[in-house]
């Protein structure tokens, strides 16, 4: 009996080191780029940090369909459990719609890299006005810039499954030498047409492209 208590107490410890190694291992910037965007990624909050795209007018070859969000294998992520029984979606931090000229782009919209907890009046809402306005000045002019910025604090909060919902969001977005940038705070906006997001930019624009 005494034998079997301290290996069942070697046990527990030897669990207890190995979370305490897997949160050690947790990274607070990782930077990831593949063929749609190049990310900025927070592992501890679980959320993407900044993140860049150019959207250019691509021609609509697929549609999304069923497509469902998908985990990576290098990098410590959300996962669908963060956005179940709260009004957070999983908010696209470049939209599907701006790259749907082939499969392979419209999926790797769906990485959880490219996912963060948005609410979901801003993200059916004003966010996705925005977005709509980008697609239709990369219509006119031969690519649009942008950067997302997912905003943290000391009082953000932190889900039971771990992830950390962002305070706000901003977007600048550059094209023809103009410069537009929008802070969109994450609660309920409904009803708040887009462009009352908008703010005075503070940064010259050089900082903001890649």
């Amino acid at each position: 009996m005494k034998l079997f208590k301290i290996l069942l107490l070697s046990f527990i410890l030897w669990g207890c080191e190995s979370e305490s190694i897997v949160a050690q291992d947790l990274r607070e910037n990782v930077i990831v780029e593949n063929a749609v965007f190049k990310v900025w990624y927070n592992e501890v909050k679980e959320q993407p940090v900044k993140l860049i795209y150019t959207s250019t007018n691509r021609p609509k070859n697929v549609d999304r369909g069923s497509m469902d969000f998908h985990k990576e294998p290098i990098v410590h992520t959300s996962d669908k459990h963060d956005y179940s029984d709260n009004p957070y979606d999983k908010g696209h931090m470049a939209p599907a719609a701006a790259f749907n000229c082939s499969r392979d782009m419209v999926k790797a919209t769906f990485s959880y890299l490219n996912c963060a907890l948005q609410h979901q009046s801003l993200n059916r809402g004003p966010w996705r006005e925005l977005e709509e306005f980008e697609r239709n000045l990369a219509k006119i002019y031969d690519k649009v810039n942008v950067t997302v910025e997912c905003h943290f604090s000391k009082d953000s909060k932190v889900l039971p499954t771990g992830a950390t919902v962002p305070d706000g969001f901003t977007k600048t977005i550059i094209w023809d030498d103009r410069e537009e940038c929008f802070y969109f705070p994450n609660k309920d906006v409904k009803g708040v047409n887009w462009i009352e997001f908008r703010i005075k930019l503070v940064f010259p624009s050089k900082t903001l492209l890649p």
